[in-house]
């Protein structure tokens, strides 16, 4: 099975991307997948590859329960390559009660979560009896971290040294990252934590990485206070310094959303073959879809996105390779229903408006807004109308658009405002500049 820009479940559900990497010529996308229906279970690891980030295969099933550590599910993680192989990282999960009535959910909650890693000799093959390891138990000492909510291995390697970022909790009230450190990248000592108002209740899937010359903390905290019309868990970032001996992580005064149309959830990064800091984000639905080349299906993943930092503030950028993609103009403005994504470029003034099918972006008093009421399920639960957090002096649209998801980079990545859709139909209009259709 291929997808074409955005990995979508291949049927069934998915949820955080996992291990994503450049190794050995092709990149490796990874993802939490549960193979049985269309909600949320015990976890697997898909796996995708793709030679451009563009165009990628799915592989099938890489990682799986064998053990009894992870008998409930191999939950979230990250890899690196050493020794020309592939290391995969991961939190294991093992029920201590189990609903009766449904086996692929823990009964009040209650589960103990440890870290494993796992050997591949090409990225390709996984052996799930023999090559798995824990790597740290279940951690039992309050003060380092929470025995159940403690979770999603983030590895780098730097400085001859390597570390790992996990999101906990401090007694389910305050999140926390928790920072270890190894020399072989096995066996791996407790260094340090930070715990921040910003990471809500307990702090998911932490990303800790380089853009230029400036650290760049990402995270995705649990019950942000004030969430209201929508998901209480959100990505966020922030500058941050880092002090690789010591393992202090401090972070900047301020924060952003990684996405401001707050489908966007649990991003982790990579380089990709160039060197430049990528990321990629689970995008969250409401519903499944029925697909013509797949069994109903629920998940997908946003483009990829160049971080970049200027001026303090964090880009997402465009990645150049869908750039390339796009590279051939063409004149045909009939953008819903295509087979392929597409993309519009156009730039709005005050008082101006883009109809994309039924997807409204405008700007009003320097913010630009979009609102997905007319292409979204009707219900109150879900944040309906996206905006920039500040007022803008210009307002340069880039849009990729693809039946179930609209991604609106704004100024070149200053911001993004993303909506998962559906029903969308009709055709573009409003004052569009130009659109580049995909090339297959």
């Amino acid at each position: 099975m291929k997808d074409i820009l955005h990995v979508k479940a291949p049927g069934n559900w998915m949820n955080d991307p996992n291990g994503f990497i450049y190794y050995q010529g092709k990149y490796h996308l990874f993802y939490q997948y549960f193979p049985y229906g269309t909600a949320w279970g015990t976890m697997h690891w898909g796996h995708g590859v793709s030679e451009d980030l563009v165009h990628w295969e799915h592989l099938g099933i890489a990682l799986f329960p064998t053990k009894e550590y992870d008998r409930n599910g191999v939950f979230s993680g990250s890899a690196l390559e050493k020794d020309s192989k592939l290391y995969l990282y991961y939190s294991a999960v093992r029920y201590l009660e189990i609903d009766e009535e449904d086996i692929h959910r823990a009964k009040n909650d209650n589960y103990e979560t440890s870290q494993a890693m796992v050997i591949s000799e090409d990225g390709l093959h996984f052996d799930n009896w023999n090559e798995k390891r824990q790597i740290i138990p279940v951690i039992r000492d309050e003060a380092i971290a929470h025995e159940t909510h403690t979770r999603d291995p983030k590895v780098w390697y730097e400085k001859g040294e390597y570390y790992m970022l996990l999101g906990s909790t401090w007694r389910g009230q305050e999140g926390r990252a928790v920072i270890f450190k190894s020399r072989d990248g096995e066996s791996w000592d407790y260094k340090n934590q930070c715990r921040h108002e910003w990471f809500g209740r307990i702090l998911e899937c932490p990303d800790l990485f380089r853009a230029g010359e400036s650290y760049v903390f990402m995270g995705s905290p649990m019950y942000i206070e004030g969430s209201k019309n929508g998901y209480a868990h959100h990505a966020i970032c922030a500058m941050a310094e880092f002090d690789g001996r010591t393992c202090d992580l401090k972070l900047s005064e301020k924060f952003q959303y990684v996405d401001y149309g707050m489908d966007l959830y649990a991003p982790q990064t990579n380089t990709d073959k160039e060197g430049r800091r990528v990321m990629i984000a689970w995008m969250r639905m409401a519903r499944p879809e029925e697909g013509k080349d797949r069994a109903p299906w629920i998940g997908m993943m946003c483009a990829p996105r160049v971080v970049e930092t200027e001026g303090g503030h964090i880009y997402f950028r465009v990645h150049p390779e869908v750039n390339r993609y796009f590279g051939k103009e063409t004149t045909d403005r009939r953008c819903i229903g295509a087979k392929r994504p597409c993309r519009i470029q156009t730039e709005l003034k005050e008082g101006e408006s883009l109809n994309i099918g039924g997807y409204r972006i405008w700007v009003e008093r320097g913010y630009v807004k979009a609102d997905r009421s007319q292409v979204f399920v009707d219900s109150e639960e879900y944040r309906m109308i996206g905006s920039t957090p500040e007022s803008l002096n210009h307002h340069r649209l880039d849009v990729l658009v693809e039946p179930n998801l609209i991604e609106v980079f704004i100024n070149e990545g200053q911001y993004v405002i993303s909506h998962v859709v559906y029903g969308l139909g009709g055709q573009v209009e409003g004052k569009v500049e130009r659109m580049f259709m995909g090339n297959d």
